[in-house]
């Protein structure tokens, strides 16, 4: 296990705990049906769609071990590299097929999952949509998930706020926007959020997107590859600022974030100022970019403590009780699923430090 995960799992503790002493109580004289609580050694799914990410990672390895530890048996998949809508969706049924208490779904494709989740709850299953919401069913119990609409909107204000900081003497600003993958619908909440902030500032002059690209179909990354922020980003330069200077992007995530300054400083855009470049997920790779200026910003969201807060539920559904929840219900285009969300961390040069106190990994990165 790598050693951001050993320093991750201690967060989960207090609710590893819980749950483990909950499927003791249960082993000893519960019911296994859906509504009275789990039986120790019950097969607890975990489903989630790629590696593309770090987060994605060592969430994966943060189930395995809580699921095991608390006396189940956790049976956690990526979905195939290739093909990977149907694969989740294959291997969400195998799970099905071996009788699963509890499913947690970080979907590739929130519309592609319809069929499976019912076949859940046929089964007596719970379904928990982790991360991304499962759209179009009536047959998911819980969705946890940091508060992503926020999350676009930290993004289009640091931004705003970055280019002003770098760029003092302008009134005005080109940029260009980036979003996420069409099949993942956080995608468009991020990208939402963000033009809530953006917007009004595109309307009144004070922002030119140059290339005109404002739309989210225009702005997509297939997959949430980098190749694909990559070329696209090359693509926009070339054609919009051989003689234009770029002031800032809007990138969704980490990774495409760092694949958006490989293009830029390719093209000889780094100079004299680096444009703004904003993300998410503090991944390790961009918090030396964060530190030297070449990446303006990220957002905290603390997978250790997403994963807790799944495993929280899943020690309620132990019990035989509803899971907590703190926020209003999230529709999913079917049914107003209920929603408990964790709130997503701004994270720049000045306050990286105090972001990952809790974090040695991280915390030795800003130091470095």
């Amino acid at each position: 296990m790598r050693k951001s995960v050993l320093t991750t799992v201690a967060i989960a503790g207090a609710a590893l705990l819980a749950l483990s002493g909950c499927s003791t109580r249960t082993a000893a004289g519960g019911d296994s049906g859906s509504n009275s609580g789990l039986k120790a050694g019950s097969i607890i799914g975990v489903s989630l769609p790629d590696k593309t990410s770090e987060n994605w990672v060592l969430a994966g390895q943060l189930f395995t071990d809580a699921i095991t530890k608390a006396g189940y048996k956790a049976d956690v998949q990526y979905a195939p590299a290739t093909g990977t809508a149907a694969g989740q969706a294959d291997q969400v049924s195998s799970m099905n097929t071996k009788g699963a208490k509890v499913l947690i779904i970080g979907a590739y494709d929130g519309k592609q999952l319809g069929s499976q989740v019912a076949t859940a709850h046929a089964n007596g299953a719970k379904v928990i949509a982790y991360d991304r919401i499962i759209q179009n069913t009536k047959n998911v119990d819980y969705y946890v998930a940091y508060n992503n609409e926020k999350v676009g909107e930290l993004q289009g204000q640091a931004l705003l706020d970055g280019m002003k900081a770098r760029y003092p003497d302008k009134m005005k600003y080109n940029i260009e926007l980036f979003s996420g993958s069409a099949t993942d619908p956080n995608a468009a909440v991020f990208f939402d959020g963000a033009m809530k902030i953006l917007q009004p500032k595109i309307a009144d002059g004070t922002v030119t997107v140059v290339s005109g690209q404002t739309k989210i179909t225009q702005t997509a990354t297939p997959d949430w590859k980098p190749e694909n922020a990559q070329t696209r980003m090359d693509a926009l330069l070339a054609a919009n600022y051989s003689s234009t200077e770029l002031d800032g992007v809007l990138s969704p995530n980490d990774t495409l974030g760092r694949a958006i300054i490989t293009s830029i400083k390719a093209a000889g855009k780094a100079t004299p100022v680096m444009p703004v470049v904003t993300g998410q997920d503090s991944e390790a790779a961009s918090i030396p970019l964060i530190m030297s200026g070449e990446q303006y910003s990220t957002i905290n969201k603390d997978t250790a403590k997403l994963v807790a807060q799944a495993i929280s539920m899943i020690n309620d559904i132990a019990k035989g009780n509803k899971a907590s929840t703190n926020s209003p219900a999230t529709n999913n285009g079917a049914v107003d699923v209920p929603t408990f969300y964790l709130a997503p961390v701004l994270v720049t040069k000045d306050n990286a430090a105090q972001s990952y106190a809790n974090n040695p990994t991280l915390l030795a990165l800003v130091k470095k």
